[in-house]
């Protein structure tokens, strides 16, 4: 964990004004010392948002699964569009948290990062050149906003059809439809193609 910390505070000692960096330094210090004393407050939240996640996942790929057999990736992407909000906002609700996803390279604008997910973005993208194992990327700590907890979406062969890097001509016309802003191409597999993101509040 504090190997996570010194390096979610070097992404920021190149993100923030002196200012702020020492404004928001200050918050960390004052979370360790909070998580020092109530690790038995942490712990469960940590649980149900890795919990969380792991439904969330599983209940959009088998989706995707289910609209690629039905009508091709045109159609994952027309389920991802709706679908994906959905089952995110009844999770949200069912488990008393937000949980969304997010990416360096967003296709939904929605869910594009916020400054404290940037940085642990940019962390794991870190963490992935030094040789990390995609499936143990994630990051989590107590924050002015709630705890929060971020875990890496690994690049797939199934992520290939609608983000991979050859894509055919009615993906791209689908894609233009329904995000004409889109950046989440040129994907490989073992990529970090983003990550789920929780906040439970306090």
């Amino acid at each position: 964990m504090m190997i996570q910390i010194r390096q979610f505070i070097k992404h920021f000692l190149g993100r923030v004004s002196f200012s702020k960096f020492f404004y928001m330094l200050f918050f960390l210090l004052m979370s360790l010392s909070v998580s020092s004393e109530t690790t038995s407050d942490i712990d469960p939240r940590l649980s149900e948002s890795r919990s969380a996640v792991k439904a969330f996942g599983g209940q959009l790929v088998k989706e995707l699964k289910h609209a690629l057999q039905e009508g091709g990736p045109v159609k994952a992407i027309k389920v991802c569009n709706i679908e994906a909000p959905q089952i995110g906002n009844t999770l949200s609700d069912e488990n008393a948290l937000q949980i969304g996803r997010t990416s360096l390279k967003t296709r939904n604008p929605n869910n594009k990062p916020d400054m404290w997910e940037q940085a642990v973005l940019e962390q794991f993208e870190e963490r992935k050149q030094k040789g990390e194992e995609l499936a143990k990327l994630e990051f989590y700590q107590e924050t002015e906003e709630g705890f929060r907890y971020m875990k890496a979406i690994p690049t797939k062969g199934l992520c290939l059809t609608c983000h991979g890097e050859a894509l055919s001509e009615p993906v791209k016309a689908t894609l233009a439809e329904y995000y004409p802003n889109d950046s989440a191409t040129g994907f490989k597999i073992g990529d970090i193609r983003g990550a789920f993101t929780v906040i439970k509040k306090n």
